[in-house]
């Protein structure tokens, strides 16, 4: 497994009862999990006084209780800073785990020895853009949520990223991706983080199961001559590591060998130094 184990700003502190207890800066929030499976005690102080509480219903969906929380807060990430908010469906703005993907790439676009264009789509507030941005990337940064890019622009500038290469883009990933493909543009790495289910601008479908494939075979089109590395990540359970990369070995290393490499990746826990699952990523990486 891969794990997120070097934030300062973030840790899982418990998890017990469907839920975790977690701290963000210095705020405690306990949230939902559906891998958290066991009833174990709660010792923790945070529990009984956490500054906010989502409440997931049997019906679907849920609702945050607020005791002291405010409306944002940031924590920061090595030279990256990140606003959050607590906003509907249980999330905060950021997937901590994913911070061990953005210390892989990272250093692989810093060892690069010349300039890399990354593309990221389904790029949400803007974690792995700016992780890329940071190490010397120019990114592209496409999400159908205008105010999902809004809140990675402001991200951005809180980390001193305002004016990095950075293009950012509000539209449907899969219609940029075909319109790129035409333009024929070209990119050294590229990043996914595709849900499960959602609906692009014009209220277009996604279902993960029917597009992911068709989406990483077009992606494997705008790859340049010499790419660097390939990275999907997935939050839904039917999707194994396995699963992700066979799809990568079927679309890139088929065309450029390379290093094909999938795990779970997860986040350690304070109380019982277990390694929380947060679902998978697959990693493609040049072998030159």
């Amino acid at each position: 497994m891969w794990i997120a184990d070097h934030w300062k700003d973030y840790e899982v502190l418990d998890t017990s009862r469907g839920e975790k207890l977690e701290r963000w800066g210095k705020y405690i929030l306990v949230r939902p999990d559906p891998q958290v499976l066991w009833d174990t005690p709660r010792k923790f102080s945070g529990w009984k006084k956490p500054n906010a509480h989502y409440h997931r219903s049997a019906r679907g969906g849920g609702q945050w209780e607020f005791f002291s929380l405010p409306e944002q807060w940031s924590v920061r990430y090595r030279e990256l800073t990140f606003h959050l908010k607590p906003f509907s469906f249980k999330h905060t703005g950021l997937f901590p785990e994913q911070a061990v993907n953005w210390d892989w790439f990272s250093q692989k676009i810093r060892e690069a020895g010349r300039p890399v264009k990354v593309l990221n789509l389904f790029a949400y507030t803007g974690g792995a853009t700016l992780a890329a941005a940071a190490a010397g990337a120019a990114v592209t940064h496409v999400d159908a949520s205008k105010g999902m890019v809004s809140w990675a622009r402001e991200n951005a500038k809180s980390s001193g990223l305002e004016n990095a290469p950075i293009r950012w883009i509000v539209d449907d990933c899969m219609k940029f991706v075909e319109r790129e493909i035409r333009r024929g543009n070209h990119y050294d790495a590229v990043i996914m983080d595709p849900p499960s289910y959602g609906r692009g601008p014009k209220g277009e479908i996604w279902k993960i199961e029917d597009a992911i494939h068709p989406l990483v075979a077009s992606c494997a089109q705008l790859l340049s001559e010499q790419p660097l590395f390939f990275l999907i990540n997935s939050y839904t359970t039917g999707l194994a590591p396995a699963v992700l990369s066979y799809l990568l070995g079927l679309e890139v290393a088929s065309r450029f060998s390379g290093v094909l490499q999938a795990q779970e990746v997860g986040l350690p826990v304070a109380s019982t130094g277990l390694v929380l699952p947060c679902g998978a990523s697959g990693r493609w990486e040049s072998s030159r």
